[in-house]
């Protein structure tokens, strides 16, 4: 006995041990027998990481796994990919793994199918990317070349996805979440599968999201008849979220088609199952919904499916006197009535329409009514719908629980009739859409993220026209700014429907219009209190229109512009101004140009134009004019300018100063300098004593500035100081560098009385009138300057002028005596001629001589003396000492 146990023993263990081993030993016939079966049955590029073999998962079959099965389309969708799955597994007999290429088909049991996510595909030729099967010369050919045989019992699909994509038709469905199971006797030609199934399903069909995120379970008995390839529903229950649905009927599979006879009820008729088909993270929890009154939903889908039909359709949805009410909201909707129908009577999908006859509701003792058609659904939807109530939007969310990003307020009131394709709306073609009515709302406030303040509509309303809506009234506020529109909208309907752009014409007037109050908080300052960082104002994108502004006050950071008037575009984030004209700064401002905020940072080309700006005013509050010419703000008078500017915007909506570049034309119409001295002054006043600055001619100051790259370079311009000239150039930096010289042109009269001793001695004209040029150099900071003056060359300039005209009256009067002798010679002999010759040369040779030889001669004693009583007078005058010269160096 123990030794026949132990023979048993030893046998199982050798059994168990084989059914371990062998797999490994048929591993490769196991690949071959997969890939054989794949090249010869589809067109695509397949590949999968393993494939494995065991006897003892499902022993006694053998268990078949594919691992990381891809499989990617050639063309027309190439390299595309049509499926991915984590696990393929068949069971089958063991012996049908000894079959070879050439025998009877392998017979499968069960497949069980674990995280495939499939992409099903048709483009807009119709050409379908899972049409992968091989096609075979003959039935004859396809039945001998036939790898495996179905035999199945049971299969199950876990953890997988699918997505239909048609873009002919433009339909686009998506399942996740799927879960799926069968079981049944395939082999028989009459049996039963039983199946449980369960996803998520989301339909858009042309734009229209009809189901989102649906969750739909379906457990049903199925009738096979194999021969005769019908499927009849005996048992079943599905669920549209949380509404039951009862399935009759049958599907019968044709060659290419489908003959379908199928009929569908809700067995109850509580309210409660029309919340129920909402998606739940809107509808919420139904279990505690106080409901009243019915809800019916039955349908037909009767007739062929194929290529070129649907079946017919007649489904209908009823309601009649219901109410809800969610037990932790104060409201009841009330006298709800629905009366909805989904026909199709033609087999052509086109003739497809819903016709909503009425939905109707009352909140209060507000009614709303509305009822619509929608044809052509597939293709390009026709819509005909009239709406007719009145509805306090502030109830939306006292009846039902869903949540807003922004809480709602305001009374609509409209009675609209409105007839148009979506294609249409989507192609703005304006013809083609038929409004009536007219509608308004009041205190309705309206939040976005793309404003830091609520916006209240205190009355708004519109007529609707064929094509267009007219904004006869629109009245509002956020913040301090006030807004009073008309207007007339063009696209009302896109931009409702199918967030398409806004676009129309409007005339708005503000009493005070400030543009912080449009600003959007930043989100590192939301997050962290402490900053009051802000980002800058986005221009909305889905604005397209011409605005006519009219503003008594526009606040612009520290600005007060007064009776603002222009033209603005705004389109693609950008707002072009034109003709904007503004009172400020006792002048007048116009403004033309755009500003684009459609990158991150936004950006400026900016034509600006001032006249008669109060300079003292415009250069205390203006940034920009600041750093253009910092010292004008010593001035008092009037400014007259033409600037053209661009560059980037920072976070506060103005010029960012280190990317602006452009160039400007200024007329200074000032008669003195300001009241105000600074450092700069001072200096200059120092190192130039003879000129009293207060008094300089500053009429008529014009002059051209260049920047870019944070400099401004500033062209050669004229200022006067009684009759001495300045010619001032140079540049200077937005950080308030300083690199100007100044040239003074400086007459000799100014020069001190032993200058003017000089002249007289010398006692010409051209003396009388001589000048010299003293350069001021100014470098530093404008907060901090230096100031430097060249003496030297001012000495040496004089000098050799007042050397040059000594040296010619020296020389005319030498000539004066030379003529008078060559009178005497004409009437004298040749001797006396001789005497008077030698005469002549000395005579020259001691006025020229120093010229001539070199020797010492008057003309060297002048210079000499010049020279040194320039040098005593321009130093006392520029510098009175030397060491207060180099006290201002």
């Amino acid at each position: 006995m123990i030794k026949a146990l132990k023979i048993i023993g030893i046998t199982l263990l050798i059994i168990i041990a084989l059914l371990i081993a062998i797999p490994f030993a048929f591993q490769g016939q196991i690949k071959d027998m997969v890939k054989r079966f794949i090249n010869e049955n589809v067109n695509a590029k397949v590949e999968f990481s393993d494939v494995s073999l065991s006897f003892l998962n499902n022993f006694p079959q053998a268990h078949v796994s594919v691992s990381d099965l891809i499989i990617t389309n050639f063309e027309p969708f190439k390299d595309e990919t049509l499926a991915t799955a984590k696990n393929i597994s068949f069971t089958m007999p063991i012996k049908e793994l000894f079959k070879k290429a050439g025998d009877d088909p392998i017979i499968v049991n069960s497949i069980d199918i674990d995280a495939i996510l499939l992409t099903l595909k048709t483009n807009k030729f119709g050409t379908n990317n899972y049409d992968i099967a091989k096609e075979k010369e003959s039935e004859v050919i396809a039945n001998n070349n036939q790898s495996f045989s179905f035999n199945l019992e049971d299969y199950s699909i876990k953890n997988s996805a699918l997505t239909y994509l048609d873009e002919a038709s433009n339909i686009a469905i998506h399942v996740s979440e799927l879960n799926h199971e069968g079981n049944g006797i395939f082999s028989a030609e009459a049996s039963e599968l039983d199946t449980k199934s369960e996803a998520n399903i989301s339909i858009t069909i042309d734009s229209t999201n009809y189901l989102s995120n649906n969750p739909v379970k379906l457990d049903a008995l199925i009738g096979l008849d194999l021969n005769n390839s019908i499927y009849t529903f005996k048992e079943n229950k599905g669920f549209i979220n949380d509404l039951p649905l009862e399935f009759q009927g049958y599907v019968k599979q044709l060659e290419n088609e489908q003959q379908i006879d199928i009929s569908f009820k809700n067995p109850e008729s509580d309210f409660k199952n029309f919340l129920a088909v909402i998606p739940k993270a809107y509808s919420k929890n139904i279990d505690d919904l106080q409901t009243t009154g019915d809800f019916k939903v039955n349908g037909v889908i009767k007739g062929l499916s194929s290529e070129k039909t649907i079946p017919n359709l007649d489904i209908n949805i009823t309601s009649n006197n219901a109410s809800f009410k969610y037990p932790n909201l104060p409201k009841r909707v009330t006298n709800i009535s629905i009366n909805t129908s989904i026909k199709n009577t033609t087999g052509n999908a086109d003739d497809t329409y819903v016709d909503i006859e009425k939905l109707n509701f009352k909140i209060d003792d507000d009614v709303f009514k509305s009822s619509a058609t929608l044809k052509n659904i597939i293709k390009n939807m026709l819509v005909n719908a009239n709406i007719d109530g009145v509805l306090n939007l502030a109830n939306i969310t006292k009846v039902y629980p869903i949540k807003l990003e922004n809480a709602l307020s305001g009374i609509l009131k409209g009675k609209i009739n409105t007839s148009f394709d979506m294609k249409a709306i989507e192609s703005n073609a304006y013809e083609r859409i038929k409004n009536n009515g007219s509608a308004s709302i009041s205190d309705f406030v309206f939040s976005s993220e793309d404003i830091i303040n609520p916006i209240h509509i205190s009355q708004a309303d519109m007529t609707f026209n064929p094509g267009t809506v007219s904004l006869n009234n629109f009245k509002a506020k956020t913040g301090d700014s006030d807004l009073n529109a008309t207007g007339t909208i063009k696209n009302l309907l896109g931009f409702l429907l199918i967030d398409n752009t806004l676009q129309g014409n409007f005339n708005v007037n503000s009493n005070l219009f400030k543009v912080s109050d449009f600003m959007t908080e930043d989100e590192a300052s939301s997050e962290n209190k402490t900053t009051s960082d802000t980002e800058s104002l986005k221009i909305p994108a889905f604005l397209d229109c011409a605005i006519n502004a009219n503003a008594k006050t526009v606040v612009y950071d520290n600005l007060n512009l007064k009776d603002v008037k222009g033209a603005l575009l705004i389109k693609d984030q950008q707002a072009t101004l034109r003709n904007m004209t503004s009172s400020i700064f006792d002048g007048a401002l116009s403004i033309a140009g755009n500003i684009s905020t459609k990158n991150k940072t936004p950006t400026f080309n900016l034509d600006l134009g001032a006249n008669g700006f109060d300079i003292a005013k415009s250069f205390k509050d203006m940034e920009l004019l600041q750093n253009l010419a910092p010292i004008a703000k010593l001035l008092a008078g009037k400014l007259n300018t033409n600037i053209n500017l661009s560059g980037k915007l920072d976070k506060e909506f103005s010029p960012d100063l280190s990317s602006v570049s452009g160039n400007a034309f200024a007329e200074f119409l000032a008669t003195r300098i300001g009241a105000n001295q600074n450092e700069l002054m001072t200096k200059l006043e120092g190192a130039l004593n003879f000129i009293d600055f207060k008094k300089l001619d500053l009429k008529d100051l014009k002059t051209k500035l260049e920047f870019a790259n944070g400099q401004v370079s500033v062209k050669q311009f004229q200022i006067k100081y009684e009759d001495i000239i300045i010619n001032v150039s140079g540049s200077h930096g937005f950080d308030k560098t300083l690199n100007y010289s100044a040239i003074f042109n400086v007459p000799a009269k100014y020069l001190g009385s032993e200058i003017n001793q000089l002249i007289g001695k010398i006692n010409t004209e051209e003396a009388k009138n001589i000048s010299i040029p003293v350069t001021a150099n100014i470098d530093g900071t404008y907060t901090n300057p230096n100031v430097k003056t060249d003496l030297t060359s001012g000495i040496s300039n004089l000098t050799k002028q007042l050397i040059e005209i000594e040296k010619q009256k020296l020389l005319n009067q030498s000539k004066d005596k030379i003529k008078d002798l060559i009178g005497d010679v004409i009437g004298d002999n040749k001797t006396k001629t001789d005497s008077l010759k030698k005469e002549q040369n000395n005579t020259v040779k001691d006025v020229l001589g120093g010229i001539v030889n070199g020797n010492k001669t008057p003309l060297d004693s002048t210079k000499t003396n010049t020279n040194d009583a320039v040098k005593n007078v321009l130093g006392g005058l520029l510098g009175k000492k030397k060491k207060k010269q180099d006290t201002i160096n």
